[in-house]
């Protein structure tokens, strides 16, 4: 596994938190998270098998230590780690979970924002004629 941190295969180049809030910007911007969290997710999940491998690892390093009758405190070392390990991994596999909601959460906001406004943007889009910008009724 790469010691890398930066997420593999997406943008190292944010989405734009801009105030365009057009029918088409919002959906892309919603697509764009949706397929970040979704990456992101699947990134995570990866980081959680290997951490637990890692901790498993460290607990048979530990084992063969106090085999080979080192030091006990080199076998509490070792041992700390893999509990130390173990303990990221729950943390991690934690914020999996957050990312996942999130993921499903935006994929829900955004075929809502399609079934909201999806049908007026189609009226707007191909009308010849030019409609009040929002707001323009409230005066």
């Amino acid at each position: 596994m790469s010691s890398d941190l930066a997420p593999s295969g997406a943008s190292p180049v944010p989405a734009p938190a801009d105030d365009d809030n057009r029918y088409k910007a919002v959906q892309a911007k919603l697509m764009t998270l949706g397929s970040a969290l979704d990456d992101a997710g699947l990134e995570l999940e990866s980081l959680v098998r290997s951490v637990k491998a890692n901790a498993e690892r460290a607990q048979d390093v530990a084992r063969d230590i106090a085999t080979a009758g080192l030091d006990a405190k080199f076998v509490d070392l070792t041992s700390n780690v893999s509990v130390a390990l173990g303990g990221a991994a729950v943390q991690v596999k934690k914020l999996a979970d957050t990312a996942q909601e999130t993921a499903d959460l935006t994929h829900r906001s955004r075929r809502t924002h399609s079934k909201l406004y999806g049908a007026l943007d189609d009226l707007r889009s191909n009308r010849r004629e030019k409609t009040p910008k929002p707001g323009f009724f409230e005066r």
